[in-house]
């Protein structure tokens, strides 16, 4: 589903030559354990926000919240709004949503008077650590599997590709891939 031949079968975006069958065939391993990841990754989140009855957007607020609190950090209303690319209106609602399932608390700001923060709730962080948490605790074990050397492969591998990814997104061809037109 993820390889060459059923993704670009004419050759119209991807230029095989100078690749050895080996290094096709590699490539299109490597495509395909991306793809069966990102399918597992959508499944958890799915799985998660059904448990928990939120939606995607609750979830991503959640994740900030652990986060900041994980980091001894406070977060307003504002922030949310920012990170989540929604309105303060539609941010209002949620939280208004989440406080109502006792997911987030509203408390005084520590440092700023005038404003307040918002907090997930200790029964929440607990519920999103066994939803969410432990299957994050999986990558770790499988990152600690690899040697240093083999860590710096797979993290160059990830950070190209999504640097790649996003210049695609935003139009940008790369400096070391051709573009799509390259040599046609």
């Amino acid at each position: 589903m993820y390889g060459l031949a059923e993704s670009d079968p004419e050759q119209n975006l991807i230029k095989p030559e100078g690749l050895s069958p080996t290094a096709l065939e590699q490539i299109d391993r490597i495509m395909a354990e991306m793809g069966r990841m990102r399918q597992l990754e959508r499944q958890i989140m799915r799985n998660s926000q059904n448990f928990m009855k939120l939606n995607e957007t609750d979830m991503r607020a959640l994740r900030m919240l652990i986060s900041a609190k994980h980091a001894g950090t406070a977060v307003t209303p504002g922030q949310l709004a920012r990170y989540l690319g929604i309105s303060s209106a539609s941010v209002t609602k949620m939280i208004d949503r989440l406080i109502d399932g006792e997911h987030v608390a509203r408390r005084p700001h520590p440092t700023d008077r005038r404003s307040w923060c918002i907090e997930i709730t200790e029964q929440t962080h607990l519920m999103a650590r066994d939803q969410v948490g432990r299957h994050h605790a999986k990558r770790f074990e499988v990152a600690h599997e690899f040697t240093d050397s083999e860590r710096e492969v797979i993290i160059r591998f990830l950070a190209r590709t999504s640097d790649a990814m996003e210049n695609s997104l935003n139009g940008v061809a790369s400096a070391d891939q051709p573009s799509a037109t390259a040599g046609d």
